[in-house]
């Protein structure tokens, strides 16, 4: 699993919409729920390019939206915060 530094972490931002992600170390992805985009992590590297990520099926988004909730995942910043 990838190991990220929290302050790298804090850093990171949807390409796309620039808002925070949700690093879901056990899946190795990050995910922006309100885009329902899920960008991976490829040798230990987040590949944070649109064309790079995966579109989530409303069953994936459920799924991942429960690991976030009952694992108490905090997204990479708080929007009011930039």
């Amino acid at each position: 699993m990838a190991q990220i530094d929290s302050e790298f972490l804090s850093l990171l931002a949807c390409p796309e919409d620039k808002g925070p992600l949700y690093y879901i170390e056990s899946e190795e992805i990050f995910y922006n729920p309100r885009l329902r985009r899920i960008y991976p992590i490829k040798e230990n590297i987040p590949v944070l390019l649109v064309s790079e990520s995966v579109a989530a099926s409303t069953e994936e988004d459920l799924r991942i939206q429960t690991l976030i909730k009952d694992n108490n995942i905090k997204p990479t910043f708080e929007p009011d915060n930039r």
